[in-house]
């Protein structure tokens, strides 16, 4: 019994050992080290001071505007990126094997197979704050970037369509670069066509403050005469734009302008005053019109009504006359009929009482010869006598 209970230590002990054995002393903590053209960045751990990185104006990414990182890690192991608001590539651009605006992802995962770092990039086309977060093993660092707009490659104009003579309107002009970020700070110059309006100054500032960042307004008095007032906008200076468009970004758009009609409001109240009272003076011939044709209307079917009624009493007499012969005619007829009845009875009767008289008088005559013959029999045959007849 001692002896298994030796040879089961023995064999705990030989596994203990084992797994001591296999199992590292320690792992190695992830590093990073981030820099920008050869410059070191230390600050861009904490969201208040993100690395700058300009945006990629040349649709290029390459070392000015692609933030390296390398992580030194242990070998055998992944490095995982994920990115907000910005884009991660593993290389950047080189005339063989290019990189822009439209290359990379928003995650990135890269073994470091038998070494033991992980380097990639990361640039943006937002001045919005954006986010690295970087993994391996168990050990996660934050980093945070911000995009430097570039220069102003568009200017739109937001302005009234309309505005009446001589007032003021305001138009408000809005930079923007090649990737949509409104551009600040810088000056922007307007021009009226042909003098038709007042500028109150001819150059405006894109604005810095989160309620007019990069927009500029500039303030205009719409001539007293004329249709309308053409104002044109252009940076101030040439080296605050493009000087070309770069291919595969959108065009550039540096000489918008804004057309407001001028309204003359007194002649177009006069002008309404004049459609209005021809409508009411259309109005008033159109209702004396309709009140004609319904007075006329309404005077033919009264007198359609008077005619008619005459026509039904016309008829009605006509009718109560011919009523009245048909009723004497009956009349006649019936006492025609009676006295023509009458007559008949009075011939029936006076034939059939020639008819009876002559049958009495041949029943008498019949009952004479038959008596008389009954007489003769009688006494010739005394034994089978007849009755007379009566």
């Amino acid at each position: 019994m001692n002896s298994f209970k030796k040879i089961a230590l023995a064999v705990v002990a030989a596994m203990t050992m084992g797994t001591l054995i296999a199992t590292p002393a320690s792992a190695a903590v992830m590093t990073v080290a981030v820099s920008l053209n050869g410059t070191a960045n230390t600050t861009n751990s904490a969201i208040a001071t993100p690395a700058a990185l300009p945006v990629p104006a040349d649709n290029t990414v390459d070392a000015a505007d692609g933030l390296r990182f390398i992580a030194t890690v242990d070998t055998g192991t992944a490095v995982s990126a994920t990115c907000t608001n910005c884009t991660i590539v593993s290389a950047l651009h080189t005339a063989a094997a290019p990189v822009t605006s439209a290359s990379g992802s928003s995650s990135l995962t890269i073994a470091t197979g038998t070494g033991t770092t992980a380097t990639f990039y990361v640039y943006t086309k937002t001045t919005a704050i954006g986010t690295v977060v970087v993994t391996n093993q168990g050990t996660t660092l934050t980093y945070y970037v911000q995009g430097t707009a570039g220069l102003i490659n568009t200017l739109s104009v937001s302005a009234p369509a309309s505005g009446a003579a001589g007032t003021k309107q305001d138009i408000v002009v809005t930079a923007t670069d090649s990737f949509g970020n409104k551009v600040s700070a810088k000056s922007l110059t307007a021009t009226v066509f042909a003098a038709l309006g007042t500028l109150d100054s001819s150059t405006a500032t894109t604005g810095s403050a989160l309620s007019d960042f990069g927009t500029a307004t500039f303030k205009v008095t719409l001539p007293s005469t004329g249709t309308r007032s053409l104002i044109t906008f252009a940076p101030t200076t040439a080296g605050d734009a493009t000087t070309a468009d770069v291919t595969g970004l959108p065009a550039r758009a540096l000489a918008p302008f804004a057309e407001i009609t001028v309204r003359d409001l007194v002649g177009e109240l006069a002008a309404e005053k004049a459609a209005l009272a021809a409508e009411k003076a259309a109005r008033a011939a159109e209702k004396a019109a309709s009140d004609k044709a319904l007075a006329d209307a309404l005077a033919k079917a009264t007198a359609d009504a008077a005619a008619l009624k005459l026509t039904t009493d016309a008829a009605a007499v006509k009718a109560a006359a011919e009523i009245a012969t048909l009723k004497a005619d009956a009349v006649t007829a019936k006492v025609a009929a009676d006295k023509a009845l009458a007559d008949a009875n009075a011939a029936a009767k006076v034939e059939l009482d020639a008819v009876k008289a002559a049958n009495a008088a041949a029943l008498a005559d019949v009952k004479k010869a038959f008596n008389s013959l009954a007489k003769k029999w009688n006494k010739k045959n005394p034994t089978a006598k007849v009755a007379l007849i009566k």
